[in-house]
């Protein structure tokens, strides 16, 4: 096996064997070093050619060869997106219909389609669980959480409690609550 062979066994064509790495370009014997694709249908496939053979087949290669301008501007086009699909903001995928199911909720009308009229409850953030732990809601500062936070820590505290446990996990509760608070708030301890 020749030395070019064996530094580009690796490559995709691996059906090439050591007689294939010698220079394509016909009459010439020496080694095909350099690879160029055989064509723009089949750019996974090689030709192999010298130094000297693969300066010419690179000035000669035009991938657009034989297109019309309207085929150049589509692949172009194409292009611009790596080769994938796209439609108008706004209108749905040519496909997305297919995928869809009727019991799919789209309450802000991603889809086209209008809300249905039974809109299920969306799920509550951290921040708004732990508010309501604390009997707070939204709009709130953070003066106001922490007085809240003061005021129940003082009426849970087992001190004030004797001891019992349901005030103590509460007391947990608020704790854990006001902690997730105070990083959401990027409050310093």
């Amino acid at each position: 096996m020749s030395r070019s062979a064996q530094r580009y066994s690796g490559y995709s064509d691996s059906r090439a064997t050591a007689a294939e790495y010698a220079c394509q370009f016909p009459g010439c014997g020496l080694d095909g070093v350099y690879r160029a694709p055989k064509s723009r249908l089949q750019l996974n496939r090689y030709l192999w050619f010298c130094l000297e053979h693969i300066r010419l087949y690179n000035q000669s290669w035009d991938f657009f060869k034989g297109m019309s301008e309207q085929q150049i501007e589509r692949e172009r086009r194409k292009d611009a997106v790596w080769q994938r699909e796209t439609w108008p903001l706004g209108q749905d995928k040519p496909q997305a219909r297919r995928w869809r199911s009727d019991n799919l909720h789209d309450d802000f009308g991603v889809f086209g389609d209008q809300a249905k009229s039974e809109t299920p409850k969306p799920p509550e953030s951290e921040e708004s669980e732990a508010l309501s732990v604390l009997g707070l809601k939204h709009p709130v500062t953070f003066q106001e959480i922490r007085t809240k936070y003061r005021g129940l820590a003082k009426q849970l505290h087992p001190d004030a409690n004797g001891g019992d446990p349901e005030a103590e996990n509460r007391l947990k509760d608020v704790t854990r609550a006001y902690a997730s608070l105070k990083i959401s708030f990027r409050q310093s301890p």
